[in-house]
């Protein structure tokens, strides 16, 4: 962490470089957050657990000229709780996904851990038509806001609110700009076991006023196509994703998980409409369709371990809707839902407060509940979060 630190203060202090007589423009930035946030988690039938989360969030980037820039970006993090009591968490929260290990834990001691993590690292360098970018960064292949079988380099769970930035990729990525709203570009995603190593290319363009995508590539295991598109209809955002995973290897065991797999198609449809109102009225709904889920043991399991583009749901069909509104000009009210055809069920209410113009504060309930013999059923429990961010 230290060499890291004295790294920034030496790149940044290349931007100070002064030329007689004039004033340089400032060519590196910096900001990010610093948040606490207090968690109850209510389970049904076992004890209730009580945690605490210290989060700094720093993105650095530094401009050597308009076309060549450096980005890093770190999460550190200090936990304290009985979360972290739980047999294999300290090794969860430092696992990395990437091809390089960009994680590691600080402190694992009594009742703290602390852990920092680089997920964005990389250089870029871009000119009118062509753009190149190596090292960590986010490969955001996502028509829809919900729901993204298009995403297939940086999928992510809808319920992890806390981690707006989303998790990067290890990949070297080269796009073609093509005329207006149109590009092309490869992305090479390597895996240290080299049967889950990606690659994948998509075409963008604009048809109609409507953004359209085609992709196709190796996405892990499978081979995979897919669609894309989001428009307007009447003053409703429409957008639509589709892939098509053709499984390359049926089984796969590399000593940590077992998987069977087969062929499986993965859609969404979602749906978003704002209202002209003071009150900022907006509604949106989604549908996620799966021809193949992959059964999960547990809804600790779904809710915790990293999804792919393919495990977006573990059953067929499943259903959300989000409703917010504005309380006032500081205050922001949502209330949210998503239900899966085995009966199980998530119901959340958060609202967001403007305390200043850098301070923010969130309250949020989640509650994940379902029919009898429902995921989400076997470990019913109600989460309370509370908030408070200062960004700078």
């Amino acid at each position: 962490m230290r060499s890291i630190a004295l790294a920034l203060l030496l790149i940044s202090s290349m931007g100070f470089a002064a030329i007689p007589g004039l004033v340089p423009d400032k060519n590196w930035s910096l900001d990010g957050y610093v948040e606490y946030m207090a968690n109850v988690n209510r389970p049904d039938d076992f004890p209730s657990y009580v945690d605490h989360l210290v989060q700094q969030r720093l993105n650095y980037e530094y401009r050597f000229t308009q076309q060549l820039r450096f980005n890093l970006g770190m999460r550190n993090r200090l936990m304290a709780g009985d979360t972290i009591k739980l047999a294999n968490y300290a090794d969860f929260i430092e696992a990395d996904r990437g091809y390089f290990n960009l994680s590691f834990n600080w402190l694992d001691e009594n009742d703290f851990l602390g852990n920092s993590q680089l997920d964005r690292l990389y250089i870029d360098w871009s000119n009118q038509y062509w753009q190149t970018r190596i090292g960590r960064s986010r490969i955001n292949w996502a028509m829809s806001t919900l729901w993204n079988p298009n995403d297939i380099f940086n999928s992510y769970s809808i319920y992890d609110f806390d981690y707006q930035e989303r998790a990067g990729s290890d990949a070297i990525l080269l796009k073609r700009k093509l005329g207006y709203a149109s590009s092309a570009e490869i992305v090479y995603n390597p895996n240290q076991e080299s049967e889950l190593s990606s690659f994948a290319g998509r075409y963008l363009f604009n048809y109609a006023s409507w953004d359209m995508q085609l992709l196709a590539g190796k996405s892990q295991l499978d081979y995979v196509i897919g669609a894309g598109l989001a428009g307007d209809i009447s003053g409703a955002g429409i957008r639509a994703e589709m892939s098509w995973f053709d499984a390359r290897e049926k089984n796969w065991d590399d000593g940590e998980q077992q998987l069977t797999l087969t062929s499986s198609l993965v859609a969404t449809l979602e749906a978003e409409y704002r209202f002209d109102s003071k009150q900022n009225w907006m509604l949106r709904a989604a549908f996620l369709y799966i021809s193949n889920p992959q059964q999960q043991d547990s809804a600790l399991t779904f809710l915790n371990l990293p999804l792919s583009a393919r495990t977006l749901s573990f059953t067929e069909q499943t259903y959300y809707a989000d409703i917010g509104v504005d309380i006032n000009a500081l205050n922001r009210l949502t209330f949210s839902s998503s239900y899966y055809d085995d009966g199980s069920y998530f119901i959340g209410l958060s609202n967001s407060y403007s305390l200043a113009n850098n301070w923010q504060l969130l309250a949020l309930l989640q509650r994940f509940d379902g029919l009898s013999e429902s995921l989400f059923a076997q470990t019913a429990s109600l989460l309370i979060y509370a908030q408070i961010k200062w960004s700078f």
